[in-house]
């Protein structure tokens, strides 16, 4: 090994980057950026306040006396606001579905000192975010309910108005997963495509013809579009689908496809996928007329996709974000992609929703303006 020209080597990679301020910005700065941004969302989670209702429906002094405890018990709880002027299951349930309240606690009619159950009701379409009010509300109505009833500890049975309680972490999930990654794969495959037209010139000759800039965009969008309607069709057959094969021979028995239960109907959930794909697919075409490689391509993820990660419903309820970040989080089209999955899968809502409407109407928007943006920033020149 020749020192001199492993030196050479080494020296032209340095000169290299050292010219190049987006890579030492990726280098230095996105991860710092990146990191910072999910330091943040931690230590400012779980303080948003959990909105509560007591509901006695035992008609028994006991019940009576242990929903009193109850309530004062919990007002001395951080991040717990109990709505006092809630009586009746029925109004409880009704603002669960209103997202005016975040969980309920029933007393239910066969409550006894014999028959010491608490159920525990909420809402369903994140279970992640509803569970973390739920720790400390289980310690004060054991607490509560243990002393009230001479030392027994009472059975807590959680409930929900969609989905399971006890669904498993693929089925709540899987909304997620699929409006984040269609959107991660969508977008990396058309602003690599893109880029490689502009790189080979067919972009230049077909500026040179007639065609305007918007026929340009939205043929690209169209054509990108068509293959992202396929890659969609796939991830969700995978997803909601299962084929199990026997063992064969060697081969022992195993499974292709995730086979998680949708309450909702599964087209409307393509439809919603589709509108996010598309804006995917505009969002592709205008951050490629920034990149002069694929690498450049790349280089946007961490400016783009991973910020949707953090803010947009994956891990973390928009309302438990930093104030400051909730506004970005209502703006990001993976938040209302996730929300309007987890209202299909989870919920079993349709178009007739206003919820789901609202989410498509606004995923449509953000496409279409994205086709404007890359329009309009479209260059004329060979890279």
């Amino acid at each position: 090994m020749n020192p001199l020209r492993l030196f050479a080597v080494i020296q032209r990679i340095v000169a290299q980057l050292r010219r190049d301020p987006r890579t030492l910005a990726l280098l230095f700065i996105a991860p710092l950026a990146i990191i910072g941004l999910l330091g943040w969302v931690l230590s400012s989670s779980g303080t948003a306040t959990s909105r509560v209702a007591i509901v006695d429906d035992s008609g028994s002094s006991v019940g009576a006396s242990i929903a009193v405890k109850l309530t004062d018990a919990l007002k001395g709880q951080p991040q717990i606001a109990v709505q006092a002027d809630v009586h009746d299951a029925a109004t409880a349930r009704q603002m669960l579905i209103d997202k005016k309240l975040d969980l309920v606690i029933s007393i239910p009619k066969d409550f006894s000192l014999q028959n010491r159950k608490i159920e525990l009701e909420t809402l369903g379409l994140n279970p992640t975010g509803e569970a973390m009010a739920v720790p400390a509300i289980q310690q004060a109505l054991i607490k509560v309910v243990v002393d009230q009833a001479g030392g027994v500890i009472p059975a807590i049975e959680r409930t929900s108005v969609y989905g399971s309680p006890n669904a498993t972490q693929l089925d709540t999930l899987a909304p997620v997963v699929v409006g984040f990654f269609v959107y991660f794969f969508v977008f990396i495959l058309t602003g690599i495509s893109f880029l490689r037209e502009r790189m080979g010139g067919t972009l230049e000759r077909l500026m040179a013809t007639p065609v305007s800039r918007s026929e340009i965009v939205l043929g690209y969008s169209i054509g990108f579009g068509i293959f992202a309607t396929l890659q969609i069709a796939v991830v969700l057959a995978f997803v909601l689908g299962r084929l199990d094969i026997p063992a064969l021979g060697p081969l022992p028995a195993f499974a292709i496809g995730l086979g998680v239960k949708t309450v909702g109907n599964p087209l409307v959930a393509y439809l919603l996928v589709l509108v996010l794909g598309l804006g995917a697919v505009s969002l592709g075409i205008f951050i490629s007329t920034f990149a002069r490689s694929e690498f450049q391509i790349l280089q946007f993820i961490p400016i783009v996709i991973v910020p949707q990660g953090l803010l947009g419903g994956f891990f973390w309820p928009i309302d438990q974000l930093p104030n400051l970040l909730q506004p970005i989080a209502r703006i990001l089209p993976v938040t209302y992609a996730i929300d309007g999955l987890r209202q299909v899968m989870i919920a079993g809502a349709d178009l007739t929703s206003g919820q789901v409407l609202m989410d498509l109407g606004v995923l449509a928007a953000i496409a279409a303006i994205f086709v404007v943006l890359a329009a309009a920033t479209i260059r004329r020149e060979i890279a």
